[in-house]
Parts: C-alpha cells; sequence; structure tokens
C-alpha cells in the first residue's frame, strides 16, 4: 500500500473550470458538437510577426537558458510598456519574466508568504487565485462583495485580522468583467498601505475595458519613493495578444528587495521561461497598439451583440465593463449552477461553468490543509459564459442557453436528451 498523501495540495479540490472543461472533452468523445463558452481561450490569433519571431529564434539556435530574470531585451521593452502605456513606475532590475502570469502568480505568492499569513480574496474569485494561495502556504480570507460585484474598503477591513499581509486585487475582474476606476483603486490602496499589507494587482485583462480606460494600481504610487512601495502588478501576453498557448507572463515588483526574493522562488520553479516565446513577446510588444486595439474591438463585437439578448431576458443584469466573461443568473430555472450546467451541456452540447466553483470557502486547519469546504449560498444560480470565443459559436451557444431556459419554465429542466 502506498502511503496517503497529506500534503496541502492533496486538500485542494481541483477548480470548476477543470471539471467542466473534461465533461466538454467527453461530450466530444461522444461525437457531440459542442459550444465551448467554458474555457477564455480567444478565436483570435497572435500577429504573424509574432510566430515569424518564434520560429526564427529557434531556427538560429536561441534556444538556450535565459537567466532567471528573463531576457534582457524583452524585460528593457516591457519596462518601457510599463511606463507608456500604464503609467507605472518600473525598473529593469524589478521586472521578471514567467512561463504565463499563472506561474509568476504563483511564485509572487510564495515569495511574500509566511508561516500563519492571510491574504484577502472576494468572496466570488478565479479559483486559481484561491488554489495558488493555499499552494503558497497562505490562509484566504474570504471578503464579501456588493450586489453588483464591488469590493468596500470596509467590508476589506472588517474582514482583515493581525495575520493579513496581502490584499489581490483583479481589476478587470475574472469571473464578473467589474472593472474599478482610480478612486476606488486609490481607496484600497491606502487601506493597504495603512495596514502595512503587500497588494497583488492582476491584470491580465488590462486591455478589455469596453466603457472606460485601465488603471494600473502601481500608477498610483509612482511618486512614492521604491522602497516604501507595496504593488506587485502581473501582467499576461495570452489574453492581450492572443497568446494563450505560448505560455509568457510579467511581474513588475515593488521594489528592489521584493524582486530579489522572487528570483529565488523563479529560481526552484522555473529555471527560466522559454527563450524563443521570450523573442515572440518582443515582437508582439513591437505592434502593440494595433493588436491589442483589434483584440478588444472583436471582443466587444462579442459582448455587443450576442450578449445583449441575455440582458434582454433577464439573465444578465448588464453588459460586462471589462474582461471575457459575464456571470449570469440562472435562478429563474429551478436549477443549481451545477445541475444547469450538466443539463446543458447533456441537451444542448454547451459548456459553461457553474459560479458556485467560483465562490468556494475552505476551512483551514493548523497546517494549512482544507478540512472542508462549501460554497457561498448566494452564488448557487450563477454560471460564466466565455464570450471571448468564435462569433458564430456565441450566437449559438446564447440562443441554446435561451431555448433552455424557456424549455425550463417555472418547473425546472427538461429531462437531458
Amino acid at each position: 500500500m502506498s502511503p496517503d498523501i497529506l500534503s496541502v495540495a492533496g486538500s485542494v479540490p481541483s477548480s470548476c473550470l477543470h471539471r467542466i472543461y473534461r465533461a466538454a472533452e467527453a461530450r466530444e468523445e461522444e461525437a457531440v458538437d459542442v459550444v465551448k463558452l467554458h474555457v477564455g481561450d480567444p478565436y483570435f490569433d497572435p500577429a504573424d510577426n509574432v510566430a515569424d519571431a518564434f520560429v526564427d529564434a529557434v531556427r538560429r539556435g536561441d534556444t538556450k537558458y535565459t537567466g532567471v530574470e528573463g531576457l534582457p531585451e524583452l524585460r528593457v521593452a516591457l519596462v518601457d510598456k510599463l511606463r507608456t502605456d500604464n503609467g507605472v513606475d518600473t525598473a529593469v532590475s524589478r521586472l521578471l519574466i514567467s512561463p504565463g502570469s499563472c506561474q509568476g502568480l504563483a511564485a509572487l505568492l510564495q515569495s511574500l508568504a509566511e508561516p500563519g499569513a492571510e491574504i484577502l480574496l472576494p468572496e466570488l474569485h478565479w479559483p486559481v487565485h484561491l488554489q495558488q494561495s493555499l499552494l503558497a502556504g497562505f490562509r484566504p480570507v474570504l471578503y464579501s462583495l456588493g450586489d453588483d460585484f464591488r469590493p468596500d474598503p470596509e467590508t476589506i477591513a472588517a474582514a482583515a485580522t493581525p495575520r493579513t499581509r496581502v490584499l489581490l486585487i483583479n481589476s478587470p475582474a475574472n469571473p464578473t468583467g467589474v472593472v474599478l476606476d482610480r478612486d476606488e483603486l486609490g481607496a484600497l490602496l491606502e487601506l493597504a498601505r495603512s495596514r502595512g499589507w503587500h497588494v497583488i494587482s492582476d491584470e491580465a485583462y488590462e486591455h478589455f475595458l469596453y466603457d472606460s480606460e485601465h488603471v494600473s494600481t502601481a500608477s498610483l504610487e509612482r511618486d512614492v519613493p521604491v522602497a516604501e512601495r507595496i504593488v506587485h502588478s502581473v501582467f499576461s501576453f495570452s489574453k492581450s495578444f492572443a497568446m494563450t498557448g505560448y505560455r509568457l507572463g510579467y511581474i513588475a515588483l515593488a521594489n528592489d528587495r521584493a524582486a530579489d526574493v522572487m528570483k529565488v522562488a523563479q529560481e526552484a520553479n522555473i529555471i527560466g521561461t522559454s527563450t524563443p516565446v521570450q523573442y515572440a513577446g518582443i515582437a508582439a510588444l513591437d505592434s502593440r497598439a494595433e493588436a491589442t486595439a483589434l483584440n478588444r474591438k472583436l471582443v466587444q463585437r462579442n459582448r455587443d451583440v450576442a450578449l445583449s439578448p441575455l440582458v434582454q431576458a433577464g439573465l444578465l443584469r448588464e453588459l460586462p465593463a471589462g474582461g471575457w466573461y459575464s456571470m449570469l443568473d440562472v435562478a429563474r430555472t429551478g436549477l443549481d449552477a451545477e445541475t444547469f450546467a450538466t443539463r446543458l451541456l447533456e441537451s444542448k452540447g454547451v459548456a459553461v461553468v457553474p459560479g458556485n466553483g467560483f465562490a468556494l470557502r475552505p476551512d483551514v486547519d493548523d497546517q494549512g490543509r482544507i478540512r472542508s469546504h462549501d460554497y457561498a449560498p448566494w452564488a448557487r444560480h450563477l454560471v460564466r459564459v466565455a464570450f471571448c470565443v468564435d462569433p458564430a459559436a456565441l450566437d449559438t451557444g446564447v440562443r441554446k442557453i435561451l431555448e433552455f431556459v424557456d424549455e425550463c419554465g417555472d418547473s425546472g429542466a427538461p429531462s437531458a436528451a
């Protein structure tokens, strides 16, 4: 008999995203055409120069290790991008490259964690944020959101304890699409500074705002001495440049001490990011204005055209202000989110993600392992829809969702076909 696995990782449940991904794959293996509205993978591709740069790097032999910090040329280009586009004052010494922003987040959390430390996350969160926090050794403390899914500084302050060390901000937010403005970010930053917390600002969807301009949290402390800064910013090439499979991200650390510590975490985790992929990143930055504007336009078209019927049907309160996702309320069907998603996939071949999986509430023991967990009850009728997919597929998926909801009526879903 093999020994039991008693690690923290052994107690962390797989995210709802992976469960529905596997369920959709199983339906496809049964020769069912699945409309995939569950995965944030864009239907458009990177610009041609991105692939050309990757192939050129391979052919000329630029396939050796880089330093754990990343290619100097890419880091210099990103420092310029952050100053010009985001208003963030950083330096090459505080800019690290990672194989995707997800890995960058994981290493950042590892570098900030300390025994017994707590991290503040919203009750409705990206499941990976919760998983990563637990694996890094943090104890997650979840704070409630308002009816509009917006954070309130007073609510966050009330949820904090003397062990709180980090506040995570995600704007535009996954899964809600909520965008925080300058005043809201400023209030959160002021709270964190007054309490001596670090701030992690996850800005993966920085180029997908549809009614306003993106504000980077770190831009609000550009006049603060570097040694006193507290905002660590995480960015991704996956969304802005449709480079999901390339796996490329970057982290702008608040100060030099934080950068030095994270380098150690990166040394232990990755050695270095793929060299050809980093050259592809340089090429993406060379044409970023055109590429990001086009990609935003493509996703906004989907939002404006395909999601409007969901608003009209009362399933969606309003069009999301940013990001790639919307949260539908399917309470009128009488079904909980898990049942709704399962039956929708079975009867209509449409994959969506149950929203309760974004509201998991863990009970953690003294070793940081999850003893048990439940879900915020108010999320039991929410489902997440990705609207970055092919327009025809999105139109079909929305139509089938509306058909399914109508078929449910007031007495629950029809039997699966």
